[in-house]
């Protein structure tokens, strides 16, 4: 049985290009999604996994996201003086919901290689990798679950989800193993070994419909693989191409298994995807919710009313 990981990397060197110009200044992982930072909430569903060490892989213009998980002396004094002492607890806590470390990708040459710069932390244990793009509704079960796999079959474990065939071509997809493992039928969600995968295939050349989703944990024989992984798409070094070696010699550094969710993921990277992950999660806050649900129940009666006005207010 393989050692339990204990720390969670997560990439935030990637310019938002897809968000400017919000991201000119802002990171992107710094984008709110309800009333924290997106990058927060994965941050969350790692300690939820009972992952307690967390690495975040950093580029320039970073020092936001870094101040964000560091103490600010002079706000909590303030906080303190004025007597508000629920929004206090609550900025101390950002603080105290892990052991936060940084590393520096010098330039944003590929998931692959962002990866590669958690070595010398994780120190030959293995570790999860958790993207910040994509938050996953009760993500820490999924989390803790692809531990489980890893500790039982010391395979490297990757998150997929079923999507339809006309996306497949935006995302790495796995082909299955055909025959089932009856060591993988012990957990909650399915469970498949992993023969290869594909970056990006077309839809009709894709071997399943099953795609990679922003969660890992990986063995650290990953990093030997890294080393020997040339430029793939775009240009730069790829998790998926690390992975593929690792998934068709299984006898070498253990093979990969894939966990299917089924679950609400929602992209942040895409604008449409972050805008729903603000609605509905803004649905499930205890404080925000309840008026929310009630005002959004009117204004989409208001933009079905035929004499709409044409700035679609609503009630206010």
């Amino acid at each position: 049985m393989t050692k339990p990981v204990i720390t969670a990397v997560i990439p935030a060197a990637g310019l938002g290009t897809r968000f400017l110009p919000a991201t000119k200044a802002l990171p992107k992982e710094m984008l709110p999604v309800v009333d924290r930072p997106a990058i927060q909430h994965v941050v969350e569903e790692a300690v939820d996994a009972e992952l307690t060490d967390v690495l975040f892989v950093v580029g320039r213009n970073k020092d936001p996201l870094v101040n964000h998980f560091d103490r600010v002396a002079e706000l909590e004094d303030t906080l303190e003086r004025k007597g508000k002492t629920e929004m206090l607890a609550q900025v101390q806590a950002i603080t105290d919901l892990a052991t936060f470390h940084y590393v520096r990708q010098r330039e944003p040459a590929g998931l692959g290689d962002a990866v590669a710069q958690a070595a010398h932390h994780v120190r030959g244990a293995s570790f999860a990798v958790l993207l910040g793009d994509d938050l996953i509704d009760q993500g820490g079960a999924l989390l803790t679950e692809m531990l489980q796999v890893h500790e039982q079959t010391g395979a490297s474990v990757v998150a997929v989800q079923p999507v339809p065939a006309e996306q497949v071509s935006s995302y790495g997809v796995i082909a299955p193993a055909t025959e089932a493992d009856p060591l993988l039928t012990r957990y909650g969600r399915e469970a498949l070994w992993v023969d290869t995968m594909v970056e990006k295939p077309a839809p009709e050349q894709a071997p399943s419909q099953l795609a990679v989703i922003g969660r890992y944990v990986l063995s650290p024989k990953v990093f030997e693989v890294l080393k020997e992984t040339g430029t793939g798409t775009g240009g730069e070094i790829q998790l998926t191409d690390a992975l593929v070696t690792m998934a068709e010699n299984p006898a070498a550094y253990g093979g990969v298994v894939a966990v299917v969710h089924h679950g609400r993921r929602y992209d942040t990277g895409n604008k449409l995807e972050y805008a729903k992950a603000n609605v509905e999660l803004s649905l499930k806050h205890p404080q925000l919710g309840p008026e929310l649900r009630e005002w959004l129940v009117d204004y989409v009666h208001h933009l079905q009313t035929p004499d709409a006005d044409s700035n679609g207010s609503g009630n206010s």
